[in-house]
């Protein structure tokens, strides 16, 4: 009975070794744009935009994270919600993200370290963006219309039909993606 229990117990910290090796395989070491997508986009942009003046204090730092966190949108607006610096966030680890970067470490290494915070700050994915110089707006679903006016904070009042999206998509293209009208037009 006793070589029983010893089995079952060599099994079971065999099982418990391989479940902390997978747990510590899916850990990231080094940041990059595929693993960590919107918090090293967010971050570079906004370490990029910073004066001078604002770099030097964490303080005017995390003033202007929250400034700029008020005007996201979708995937950025969450990065904010997890960071802390939306009004409705949970929790904050500004000073996390402000007292690195006043010290002028680059985004990779600050998103690391937010990551190691709080692990779903790199689970965050942008959309896949259409390519609007080629896409045919027709065979776009509807939902899909919907999310291109939603991008460009538009709304359809008033719309039916799928070709009441797609007519008012091609109206407002020269404004919110010239490249793309200027290029359809050729055609």
């Amino acid at each position: 009975m006793s070589t029983l229990k010893q089995l079952v117990q060599q099994t079971l910290c065999v099982l418990l070794v391989a479940l902390l090796a997978g747990a510590q395989a899916k850990k990231i070491s080094t940041v990059t744009s595929d693993n960590c997508e919107v918090c090293l986009s967010f971050m570079t942009k906004f370490i990029d935009g910073l004066d001078s003046d604002v770099k030097s204090t964490p303080a005017k730092i995390e003033a202007e994270f929250r400034k700029i966190c008020k005007s996201t949108k979708k995937d950025d607006n969450r990065f904010c919600y997890y960071v802390g610096g939306l009004d409705e966030s949970a929790t904050g680890i500004l000073g996390e993200m402000s007292k690195p970067v006043s010290w002028g470490v680059p985004a990779e290494k600050v998103c690391l370290k937010l990551y190691r915070k709080d692990e779903q700050i790199c689970e965050l994915k942008y959309d896949k963006q259409l390519d609007l110089k080629n896409v045919d707006l027709k065979k776009l679903r509807v939902k899909e219309l919907k999310a291109i006016l939603t991008e460009w904070d538009e709304k359809c009042k008033g719309c039916t039909e799928k070709d009441d999206y797609v007519r008012l998509i091609e109206e407002l293209m020269p404004r919110y993606a010239p490249e793309a009208h200027a290029q359809r037009t050729e055609l």
